[in-house]
């Protein structure tokens, strides 16, 4: 039997075709049904256009697409063999924004998506306003990311080898207040708990110590036998130098190193998202991936005992919430204000040149490709995180996603197994 069903409460929509056998999830074919056509929008532009447009690719992980634009273009400079560096206090605020966007969208994806749909799963009635929370403390870090990049979503402050913002002192203040209230709320809302003291959990054991709304996500994942659920191929991959993340793939354990160059993308019929493999395997992407790789203690400990399952993708992004608030503080504490925003020299233009960017957005690895002739762009290539999750696979080996899918005992249970990669259809089908 198979049940076609169309899943919202993502960013965008995909259809789900469930295949039953015995009551159980035997196969999944995702479909991704609308095209967008960014790639080909930026063919013929200049190549600054893509600093402008491809933030335009999606509302919520846009800024990640600036810094992977800006950094093919970086990348494409340096091999035609400009001699430039981007400037510490430019690489600093690049990465203090982009921290900014990631922990907005985790906040938003725990409380509009993983908390409402477990309790709909549960069957649990609940008014809380899950909607104003989410709200509350993504506006509020938000704020501190605007102030640098000048506006969000669809910032484009970001140039070749520098930003255009040049902060002051009370800029910085302010910022610092906004990471304070946001840690605030995070400590006595989401958490519980102290930021210091969940941060410091190394054991499984710890987890009873964790209170607050996320507290009550771990205890209905666990008390309704869902902890196990959701597994999948126990690979992950990790392409994006930023923030505190490490660069490497992991099965499961032994982390290696990696090459970009073996990354390929392929058509899917009756979908406009392509596949994405490495080396022509499935490997998972996100926050869970982030901390295999960073070989972060709970994380391991988590994986340890529940492997590549839901409860550990799940909390996998709350705690990376923490690491980057943390990350955020530092980062505007050793903020260097008095020295240049730029080093980009402006005699020199370059009209021929290929470049690779590379970042980790919220929900993974996102790669940018340009390709710019006589001062045109005249390629460009752009793999998303949903791809590496949601790619369907062969009869060889299913998709990283289907795999975590097959063998539930319900559409509603696979759906929110789904929900746990935080799909975004619009970056998928650009």
């Amino acid at each position: 039997m198979i049940v076609k069903k169309l899943i919202e409460k993502i960013e965008g929509e995909a259809q789900l075709d469930f295949s039953f056998k015995n009551g159980k999830i035997e196969d999944v074919d995702i479909r991704f049904g609308f095209y967008r056509g960014i790639e080909q929008i930026l063919i013929g532009k200049p190549a600054m256009d893509a600093l402008v447009i491809t933030p335009r690719v999606c509302g919520i992980c846009n800024h990640a697409h600036l810094i992977a634009s800006v950094r093919a273009i970086e990348d494409g400079y340096k091999k035609a063999g400009v001699d430039a560096s981007l400037p510490k206090k430019a690489e600093d605020i690049r990465e203090f924004t982009l921290a900014c966007e990631l922990i907005q969208n985790h906040i938003k994806w725990l409380y509009l998506t993983i908390l409402p749909q477990l309790e709909r799963l549960l069957d649990i009635k609940n008014q809380e306003n899950y909607a104003l929370k989410a709200s509350y403390l993504s506006s509020t870090i938000t704020k501190a990311l605007a102030i640098f990049a000048g506006q969000w979503p669809h910032s484009s402050y970001c140039v070749p080898f520098g930003v255009t913002c040049d902060p002051t002192f009370v800029d910085v203040v302010q910022a610092e207040g906004l990471v304070d209230e946001s840690i605030k709320f995070f400590e006595q809302v989401v958490i519980g708990i102290k930021l210091e003291e969940f941060l410091a959990m190394e054991s499984v054991t710890d987890l009873p110590k964790i209170g607050g709304d996320f507290g009550k996500v771990l205890y209905l994942l666990g008390s309704s036998g869902m902890s196990d659920i959701g597994k999948s191929h126990d690979r992950f991959i990790v392409f994006g130098e930023c923030l505190c993340f490490k660069i490497g793939k992991s099965k499961p354990t032994q982390v290696s190193n990696i090459d970009a160059r073996f990354v390929k993308e392929k058509p899917q019929s009756n979908s406009y998202a392509k596949a994405v493999l490495y080396k022509n395997r499935h490997y998972e992407v996100g926050s869970l991936a982030r901390g295999m790789i960073a070989k972060e203690p709970m994380v391991k400990a988590l994986h340890k005992r529940y492997k590549d399952s839901i409860l550990t993708r799940i909390f996998s992004r709350v705690y990376e919430v923490a690491i980057l608030l943390n990350y955020s503080k530092r980062l505007l504490q050793n903020l260097e204000i008095n020295t240049p925003s730029c080093n980009l020299p402006t005699h020199q233009k370059i009209d021929n040149f290929k470049g690779v960017g590379i970042v980790e957005a919220a929900r993974g690895s996102l790669i940018h490709k340009t390709t710019i002739k006589n001062g045109l762009i005249s390629d460009y290539e752009i793999i998303v995180p949903t791809q590496w999750n949601l790619t369907r696979g062969d009869k060889q080996e299913a998709g990283v996603a289907i795999k975590a899918m097959i063998g539930s005992k319900s559409i509603e249970e696979a759906s929110f197994i789904f929900r746990s990669f935080d799909i975004c259809s619009v970056c998928t089908t650009q």
